[in-house]
């Protein structure tokens, strides 16, 4: 049955524009083992085999409008060592972001495309660890 989360896909209208925020603000690098296919993007290895899909295609919810706080709204997350400072980097790129409204060290913001992200704060060891139990 289930035992991992191999990948995650968001569809964005931007592809540059995506980029800036995933890998000069988020720090991911590039998968260059993409496969060509029949639309632009750039698929971001993250940890245990797990992925981040963005593909250049038209966005068919343009004009939805969204919940202001993302744990209100459909969205994948993100473990983090270092919350502080991702908060730092998110406040210099002027880009809005709420904390967790359950009280754990967790936030909630956008990606470019209005894609809500949550990013919770664990320790490297337990990571690590839950990366060792799905491998």
């Amino acid at each position: 049955m289930l035992i991992a989360l191999h990948h995650v896909t968001f569809i964005t209208t931007d592809l540059t524009r995506s980029r800036v925020f995933y890998q000069d603000l988020l720090g991911l690098q590039p998968d260059t083992q993409r496969p060509t296919m029949s639309f632009e993007g750039v698929w971001y290895d993250l940890a245990a085999g797990q992925q981040l899909h963005l593909m250049l295609l038209p966005n068919v919810e343009a004009g939805l409008t969204r919940p202001a706080h993302g744990g209100r709204d459909r969205h994948v997350a993100f473990a983090v060592s270092d919350l502080d400072a991702l908060i730092a980097k998110l406040q210099a790129a002027a880009i809005p972001y709420t904390l967790s409204q359950s009280g754990r060290r967790a936030l909630f913001c956008r990606d470019p495309d209005d894609n809500a992200l949550e990013f919770i704060r664990q320790e490297p060891v337990l990571c690590q660890a839950l990366a060792k139990k799905v491998c």
